[in-house]
C-alpha cells in the first residue's frame, strides 16, 4: 500500500506550478493515495489552491507563525512528523526542494533520491547523472520511506478540477532555534517565474555587458517571457545569479527557449534539454548551441533582436 505525501511550494500566498508537476510524478507510482501538505503562517489560500489539483486525497494545512518563511530547518521537523504513515515523501527539485528535502530525509533516517525523472516501480526510479548525459536507475530501500526531489522539467503539471478536502493539522514538535530568518534579498520582476515560464529568453556572454542585457529584457517583455542567462553572463556580472540556467543554475522546460549570444556549453544545455522548441541566435556558425537548436539564426544579435521585436509588432 503506497501513500504519497507531497510538500507544497508556495510564495506570497500562491502555489508554485512545481507542486502540480510533483503530483504528476506521484501519480506515476499509481499509489493508493496522494496528499499535499502546506506549511505557512496562514495556509488557507494556498491549501485551497492545492485542493483543486486533480487526484489529491486531502490537503493538510499546517499553520504556524514560524512557517512564514521557508526555512528548511524549521519546516523539516514538521514534515517529518506529518510524514508518519506515508511510504513516499516528494518535493520539487527547485531551490526550495533542494534545500528542504535532504533535511526531511535525514530526520526520517533515509537517503534522498534527487531529480527523479521516471518511475519504474514503487522503489525504482530513473535520474540523470553526468550533467544529463546518462540516465541511471536507482532502487530505494523497501523498508524505509522514499524521500525524493522531482525533476520538474521532466513532468507536466497535473490537471486541475479536483475538490480535495482541506484538513487543519496541528504539529507538536520542537523547532530548532539555531536557524532563524534574518532577511530576504531578491530581485523583483513582473516577468514570469523562470522555472515555470512557458517562454524564456536567455542571454549569454555575447550580449557584452549588463547595460546591453536590456535587449534581452525587451524581447522577453514583448513575448511575455521570463528572462534567463548563461553562467558566463552571470560570472561576468551582467545579471544576478537567480537568472542562471544550466547544471549549476535552474533546470527548465519551457515550450519556447530563445538562446541569444549563448555558445552552448554542456552545462547550459543540461538545463534546457527538455525545452519544447529551442531557438538559437549567435554570430558564430560553429557554436555548439546550433547542434541542439530546432531553429538557428546566424547573425549579430544587436541587429537581429530589434528586427525580431519590430516584426512582433
Amino acid at each position: 500500500m503506497s501513500k504519497v505525501l507531497i510538500v507544497a511550494e508556495h510564495e506570497n500566498g500562491k502555489l508554485n506550478a512545481s507542486t502540480a508537476k510533483t503530483v504528476s510524478a506521484a501519480q506515476a507510482l499509481k499509489p493508493d493515495s496522494i496528499d499535499i501538505v502546506v506549511l505557512a503562517a496562514d495556509p488557507a489560500a494556498v491549501a485551497a489552491e492545492a485542493a483543486r489539483i486533480a487526484g489529491i486525497g486531502k490537503v493538510l494545512a499546517v499553520a504556524n507563525p514560524a512557517n512564514e518563511h521557508a526555512i528548511a530547518q524549521i519546516l523539516g521537523p514538521q514534515i517529518a512528523r506529518v510524514a508518519a504513515g506515508y511510504t513516499h515523501v516528494f518535493g520539487p527539485s527547485t531551490t526550495f526542494g533542494k534545500d528542504l528535502m535532504p533535511v526531511v530525509a535525514a530526520l526520517l533516517g533515509t537517503a534522498q533520491i534527487s531529480d527523479l525523472m521516471a518511475v519504474e516501480g514503487a522503489h525504482t526510479f530513473q535520474r540523470p547523472i553526468y550533467a544529463g548525459n546518462a540516465i541511471i536507475t536507482v532502487e530505494a530501500p523497501a523498508d524505509k520511506p522514499v524521500v525524493a526531489t522531482v525533476r520538474t522539467a521532466s513532468w507536466p503539471e497535473a490537471a486541475r478540477g479536483g475538490g480535495a478536502a482541506v484538513e487543519a493539522v496541528s504539529v507538536d514538535v520542537a523547532l530548532p532555534t539555531h536557524t532563524r530568518f534574518v532577511g530576504l534579498a531578491g530581485g523583483k520582476s513582473d516577468r514570469p517565474d523562470l522555472q515555470s515560464a512557458r517562454r524564456v529568453v536567455s542571454g549569454g556572454r555575447g550580449v557584452g555587458s549588463a547595460e546591453n542585457f536590456k535587449i534581452i529584457y525587451d524581447l522577453a517583455d514583448k513575448l511575455g517571457a521570463a528572462a534567463g542567462a548563461s553562467r558566463a553572463a552571470v560570472d561576468a556580472g551582467y545579471v544576478p545569479s537567480d537568472l542562471q540556467v544550466g547544471q549549476t543554475g535552474k533546470i527548465i522546460a519551457p515550450d519556447l527557449y530563445i538562446a541569444v549570444g549563448i555558445s552552448g556549453a554542456i552545462q547550459h544545455l543540461t538545463g534546457i534539454k527538455d525545452a519544447g522548441t529551442i531557438v538559437a541566435i549567435n554570430k558564430d556558425a560553429e557554436a555548439p548551441i546550433f547542434e541542439v537548436a530546432d531553429i538557428g539564426l546566424v547573425g549579430d544579435l544587436f541587429k537581429v533582436l530589434p528586427e525580431l521585436e519590430a516584426a512582433l509588432g
